[in-house]
């Protein structure tokens, strides 16, 4: 198996078996991302250094606009897609085998963490992964320790307040807040001001 047939894989949303070859691809990508986060998240490294290393994280050139301070986790890294004028605050972590698409213009808080993989309902198969992409708009600001859960999506110009737990997709330009979160209020696209 190669990372084209491991991403097809991820990104059809089927269940994948705990004692699968794509499961052990996950576990063998899991080992490079250790290694790729351990030397980005060890001692200090410039802004392009940083752009450097992400991009071997994540398999493709980011943009050198991006900007992100470490630490920084995930356990596979190679289905993560970012935009132009991305910020990452330290503490992220990210599980991205399901597919994580961040937009342009977007800041993403402290302890973030980014999951696309539920496991099997069924105790039998409890090992079994189900994964489900979190896809983020443009100009969306995520706060200090909130979690995505798999299958979310946060539209453009929204807000995921400090601290909430998003189960359910966020439309665009709208405060969402809470555990569960919950749209809250409304942000005028062109001047910012709460409705």
């Amino acid at each position: 198996m190669d990372l084209k047939e491991f991403l097809e894989i991820m990104d059809s949303g089927k269940e994948v078996d705990a004692t699968s070859q794509t499961q052990q691809f996950m576990l063998d990508a899991a080992q490079e991302a250790l290694k790729l986060t351990a030397e980005l998240n060890s001692g200090y490294h410039t802004p392009q250094e940083i752009c450097m290393i992400f991009s071997k994280i994540i398999g493709k050139r980011v943009d050198p606009s991006f900007r992100l301070f470490p630490p920084f986790y995930t356990d596979c890294g190679k289905n993560i897609t970012i935009g132009k004028n991305v910020f990452f605050n330290a503490g992220c972590k990210f599980q991205d085998q399901g597919g994580i698409t961040i937009g342009d213009d977007t800041l993403i808080g402290h302890n973030v963490v980014l999951a696309t993989l539920n496991h099997s309902l069924s105790p039998e198969k409890r090992a079994n992964t189900v994964p489900a992409p979190i896809r983020i708009g443009k100009k969306v600001w995520i706060g200090s320790n909130v979690t995505v859960l798999p299958g979310v999506t946060i539209g453009d110009g929204a807000v995921v307040a400090a601290g909430a737990v998003v189960t359910k997709d966020v439309p665009g330009n709208t405060i969402a807040a809470g555990v569960p979160a919950r749209v809250i209020r409304s942000v005028d696209s062109s001047d910012g001001k709460v409705k």
